[in-house]
Parts: structure tokens; sequence; C-alpha cells
């Protein structure tokens, strides 16, 4: 048996079990994420009303990953990661003389984001840079662990501090409104009646719509938060000789960040992905 030859054989298996660059792309879900609803309707200007829900459990994402490995002892990876979470929010249009509502579900498009207009989305979106170290013994599969820098960036929540600010300059006709339903209210004939309470309902219609139009722009120009923190991270790769096709999965643990007071970071990602290795 020529020893020579094996020993050369697993040198080049070894060799070829890793790449020089690779780029890939992941699913790249968060878990323990929650955002806080609202537990009833809050006054964001006269008799109009703002509720939110929230969520609870995993945020959806994915991802792209760029590594290195031809660096001595150590290896670099760029990782840039996008979650979100759906939740709802309505608005509320008081009738101001028996207290009933006209609700307005809203939907909005968030400006820096990839998604078009939809139910309102806490979106967080992070850039990781990473330094591992790998165990470069094994021939196929590449465990590593290591950390690095965030560079964290998310939506607001659309909340009553956010539309309080614009709901007073775009309603000044309440006072209207009101003696709608005030004289639909003092109205003895059946028919008029109805008719001015039709009236008054398609005007607080209107006036809703307007609401949500003034929010919408409002969503498109507010951009995202940004904030730095960092991570740590285990991981493992793993590459057949001579394919130029890896597979990865990374957990990673996040601290620091800022975040909405309504949301309660779970600060871990899994990321399971292949890549181009070459």
């Amino acid at each position: 048996m020529n020893f020579k030859a094996l020993i050369a054989a697993g040198a080049l298996l070894a060799s070829q079990s890793f790449a020089i660059i690779g780029i890939g792309g992941h699913y790249a879900p968060g878990f323990g994420t929650k955002m806080k609803g609202m537990d009833k309707p809050a006054e964001i200007g006269s008799n109009v009303d703002l509720q939110h829900g929230g969520f609870d459990g995993t945020m959806q994402g994915f991802g792209f990953k760029v590594w290195v490995d031809i660096l001595p002892i150590i290896d670099v990876e760029a990782t840039v990661n996008f979650q979100f979470g759906s939740y709802d929010a309505s608005l509320f249009v008081k009738n101001p003389v028996d207290g009933s509502s006209q609700e307005i579900p809203l939907e909005i498009e968030l400006g820096g984001t990839p998604f078009g207009k939809a139910n309102p989305k806490f979106v967080a979106m992070n850039g990781d840079l990473s330094i591992t170290y790998p165990i470069t013994s094994l021939p196929i599969i590449r465990p590593y662990i290591g950390g690095g820098i965030t560079y964290y960036m998310n939506s607001f929540v659309l909340n009553q501090q956010f539309t309080s600010s614009i709901v007073g300059n775009v309603i000044g006709d309440l006072d209207d409104l009101a003696k709608l339903y005030k004289g639909a209210a003092e109205e003895t004939d059946p028919a008029a009646r109805d008719q001015k309470i039709q009236e008054a309902n398609a005007k607080a219609k209107t006036m809703g719509e307007t609401v949500q139009h003034n929010i919408q722009d409002k969503a498109l120009d507010e951009g995202l938060n940004t904030s730095i923190g960092g991570h740590v991270l285990v991981g493992m790769r793993a590459k057949l000789p001579i394919i130029p096709i890896a597979a990865y999965a990374n957990f990673k643990y996040y601290f620091g960040g800022d975040y909405p007071s309504e949301v309660d970071p779970g600060n871990m990602t899994v990321e399971v992905g292949v890549g181009l290795a070459i």
C-alpha cells in the first residue's frame, strides 16, 4: 500500500474542504422578541383614538453572509439579517353624541424596508461583523466560535406618541361633525334622522382616511432608528471536497442596541443557509 499517496490524498481533501471566500443566503428567524399591544384605544386627537396590537414569538427573517477562511488562526464573516413581526392597528373616529366609533384599520408602508403597503410591521435589521476561531482539523466540517460588533436598525411602532403629533394638523372640522351627530340625535323624523346619521358617518370615515393618509406620509419619512451593540456566536460550516457549495448554521446571541419601549428583544437568532464557496 502506498502510504505516501494516502497521506497526500488526505491532505488534498482537507485543503479542499473549506473555501478561501464564500457568499451565501440564509433563513434567519429571531426568537423570544415580544411587542406589547395596547389594552384599549387611546386618544390621539379630539374624538379620534388609536389602538395597536402586538406579537409574541418568532420573528421571521432572512439574511446574507460573506466569509473569508484564508486568514491565519481566525476567520472573518460579515452578515446582514432582516427580521419582522406583524401587528394590527386601527383608528377609531367617535360619535361625540352617543359615544359609538367607526373603526378604520390601518395599512402602512415603511420607508427603508422592502414591504409594500400592508399591516403595520416592526422591522429589525442587523449588520454583523464577526471574528471566528475555527477548528480546522476536520476535513469537511468546520466548527467555530466567535463574536463581533452589530449595527442595529429598527422601525418605529405605530403608537399614541407617533400618531398624536399629526392628528391636530389634519382634523379641523370636528365641531361640524359633532353638530351633524347632534342634529341626527335630535331629529324626530326617522327618515331624516337616518339621512343625517349617514352624512355624519360618511364625514367621520373621510376624516379617518385623511388621518390614515397623513400617518402613511409620516411613516415613509420616518426612517429607521440606529444603534451599536455586539454579539457572540457558535456555528459550523460544511463543504464537500471540490464542490464549490457550502452549508452553514449559526446561533447568535445579541447584546446592546436600542429598541422602542413597546418591544422586548429576544436577542437570539439562528442562521441556516447555503452559499457559493471558492
